[in-house]
């Protein structure tokens, strides 16, 4: 029989740049009772993504916003749509690169990640913001 579990968390940003959500999907997927699926994590916002990519050395994390910094500048004067800033625009193209949702498969009640892989939400405005994370978990139970 295949289980569904809904949770949601809200992630307080700080401005540019990605928050690790790992333990939180973790802490999810335990409560789940799902031994064997997947679970899926979805960001509610066009100006913040997910990813999954390495958690074990920063400057990974930072050598990524410097290339989305080359893909989509801010104040990019071919971008029409400025209504909140010169970073408006900038941030919804990096969203769309990089994607709302992200996948990961679940064994033996555990997240399926890679050893140096981590989940996170990936802020694109200059500015703080709340955003609100949907995990559902789906499988056979334990």
């Amino acid at each position: 029989m295949t289980h569904v579990h809904h949770d949601a968390f809200v992630i307080k940003t700080h401005g540019r740049g990605p928050v690790e959500v790992t333990d939180r999907v973790r802490d999810i997927v335990a409560a789940s009772h799902v031994g064997t699926g997947l679970v899926h994590v979805f960001c509610h916002h066009t100006s913040a993504s997910m990813l999954i990519t390495e958690n074990a050395d920063p400057v990974v994390r930072s050598d990524l916003e410097r290339f989305l910094a080359r893909l989509a500048p801010d104040g990019d004067p071919a971008f029409e749509h400025v209504a909140e800033g010169p970073d408006d625009m900038p941030a919804h193209v990096r969203s769309a690169l990089l994607g709302p949702s992200v996948t990961v498969p679940v064994r033996d009640g555990r997240l399926g990640l890679g050893t140096w892989q981590g989940i996170f939400l990936y802020e694109h405005r200059r500015g703080g913001h709340r955003r609100r994370v949907t995990v559902t978990v789906m499988g056979t139970g334990r």
